[in-house]
């Protein structure tokens, strides 16, 4: 009976964690301290966790296929940029502890939360805010390089980079955070899988979560609207650059 009301527990932390990361990218929010209230290590959650969001990159690409599609060469060209920097950030993180990063991290989500809000209300066209093709890839370089090294709320620093300097509808530009998230987690967990302490049963469980949440946020996302819930993701950018603030020093 246990073991049911725990994959319970799991499922529906996922599928609470796949909409917050297919519509914000703040999965970790829920999900990690899900795993450490089931006793996991810090080191070993932090690594299911970023195993398990597989699922909800699956989920939002074939939910997203429309949007994708339709920004193709963005897509790939944002992709390929992040994708060389979690080479490169999976290579860091076996030269120095991710441990060493973390006191970074609020201030690097504290950052997307103004960068969200300066997207929102500047009234300066995409392409008069100097945002040129390499300066976007060089960004999302060193967003790759962060999700590759730690990881924690990626999601909404990218967003927060490609609303910026995107000049696309807000799902799309959504559904390509997703991509691109998809991707680098994709990497990790190759890694992880033979570097790291996976929990893969409970992995696989609330996979099953994250997929069905990850296929559900871009359908709520052409739904809702677009202002109003770029606000709410800075506020919560903002709280959540607080709480790890609070937990880290």
């Amino acid at each position: 009976m246990q073991i049911v009301c725990t994959g319970i527990y799991l499922i529906v932390a996922g599928i609470a964690g796949g909409l917050l990361s297919s519509m914000a990218g703040m999965a970790s929010l829920v999900s990690y301290p899900v795993l450490l209230s089931l006793g996991l290590p810090p080191v070993s959650a932090n690594v299911t966790n970023t195993t398990a969001q597989i699922f909800t990159g699956i989920g939002s690409t074939l939910s997203s296929a429309k949007e994708l599609h339709s920004a193709r060469h963005a897509t790939l060209f944002d992709a390929a940029w992040a994708l060389v920097g979690s080479v490169c950030g999976c290579i860091l993180l076996l030269i120095a502890p991710a441990s060493s990063f973390e006191k970074v991290v609020p201030v690097l989500i504290a950052f997307a939360g103004g960068l969200m809000l300066y997207s929102l209300f500047s009234k300066t066209p995409v392409k008069k805010r100097g945002s040129h093709p390499l300066i976007k890839g060089i960004a999302l370089f060193l967003v790759g390089i962060y999700i590759g090294y730690f990881g924690a709320s990626a999601g909404v620093i990218t967003l927060a980079i490609l609303t910026l300097a995107e000049d696309l509808p807000f799902a799309t530009t959504n559904a390509i955070k997703n991509f691109i998230s998809f991707a680098g987690n994709g990497l990790a967990m190759l890694i992880y899988a033979f570097t790291a302490d996976v929990r893969w049963v409970i992995a696989l469980t609330m996979g099953v979560g994250f997929l069905i949440g990850g296929w559900l946020g871009p359908k709520v996302v052409r739904h809702l609207p677009v202002r109003p819930l770029r606000f709410v993701i800075a506020l919560a950018a903002f709280g959540l650059a607080i709480y790890l603030a609070i937990t880290t020093y």
